[in-house]
């Protein structure tokens, strides 16, 4: 019997092992989701299974998403990463990912990690929203405004409402799994 999944799964290898195995699980590690809030700045205008299909070509580009290497980013680096074909090549982006990367940083530092700051905002458990369909599902919310507006007073770029809100789908803030997905309850019990 086939698996029902969300409706905006494709029949891409790749989309469906990133929403199978992924998309929704709680992150509570650093790094990770350094890894997702660039990700999804960069995806920003553009279609996910893009990024995802240059997902390890960014992480060869970024150093792993290793905050501390990113931050440190020169103009060299900037200009070496233009070039590089593997990756969204867009130099405001680049340069936001360097900023957002200080930013991030200095959250770390100001409450002792991102992931704290973060999940914060739902109290530390993933919100269950229990959605019917994929119409259902919004593309930002009140609480997505409130934290790129928090996120942006910060210092970070590229953050907006609808940006914030598919981090958070995408690192378990919020489990948006439609009712119907055989992951919703997975995710749930997570």
């Amino acid at each position: 019997m086939e698996r029902v999944r969300c409706g905006w799964v494709s029949d891409d290898p790749l989309y469906i092992a990133y929403h199978d195995e992924e998309w929704g699980v709680p992150v509570y590690d650093d790094q990770k989701l350094f890894e997702f809030l660039i990700l999804e700045t960069f995806q920003a205008g553009l279609s996910w299974i893009t990024v995802l299909r240059k997902r390890e070509n960014f992480r060869k580009a970024f150093d792993g998403f290793d905050v501390e290497k990113v931050a440190a980013f020169d103009e060299a680096k900037i200009a070496s990463l233009m070039e590089d074909a593997g990756i969204i090549r867009n130099g405001a982006k680049i340069r936001a990912a360097v900023s957002n990367a200080q930013a991030f940083i200095q959250v770390q530092q100001d409450f002792g990690s991102f992931c704290k700051y973060i999940w914060d905002f739902v109290d530390g458990k993933p919100l269950q929203p229990d959605l019917k369909s994929l119409k259902d599902i919004p593309a930002k919310t009140e609480l997505a405004e409130a934290i790129s507006k928090d996120l942006k007073k910060r210092g970070f770029k590229f953050v907006g409402p609808t940006v914030v809100y598919a981090h958070m789908q995408a690192t378990g803030m919020v489990n948006d799994h439609t009712m119907d997905c055989f992951r919703h309850n997975e995710v749930k019990g997570l």
